[in-house]
């Protein structure tokens, strides 16, 4: 997976969806549960985040170097491990390695869920011992 690389504000999702149980303990197949409208899943990989102008970038004198670039980038809030609920239209399915992923951009990600910092190293290596 180490040469997969997501750009800009996109995040990759492992999806967590498929059959769930209702309150009554009906299974409802994957096929029902696509219908929704928020889908749900693992936060796998983000990009560097969104590109926005450099504050502070001068041009400075012509003969001397420029220290800063133009622009950088504003890191994302979603952190690999997370569990994210995103708007399902807004996503693109891949097919990876025989896995099923989606990209998103970082707007679409309605809410994050991030697990305890000692149980996250657990989640990552489940992640990428899969891959």
């Amino acid at each position: 997976m180490t040469d997969l690389i997501i750009v800009g504000d996109r995040v990759l999702l492992e999806a967590q969806d498929g059959e769930k149980q209702t309150d009554a303990g009906l299974l409802l197949p994957a096929t029902v549960t696509e219908k929704e409208k928020v889908g749900t899943g693992r936060v796998v990989r983000v990009g560097p985040g969104h590109v926005m102008p450099n504050p502070e970038y001068s041009e400075g004198e012509p003969w001397t170097e420029r220290q800063d670039s133009l622009a950088r980038d504003l890191p994302l809030q979603a952190q690999p491990g997370d569990f994210a609920y995103y708007l399902r239209n807004e996503s693109i399915e891949i097919d990876y390695q025989g896995k099923t992923y989606y990209i998103v951009q970082h707007n679409a990600i309605l809410a994050l869920s991030r697990p305890d910092p000692q149980d996250i190293s657990h989640i990552l290596e489940d992640l990428f011992d899969e891959t």
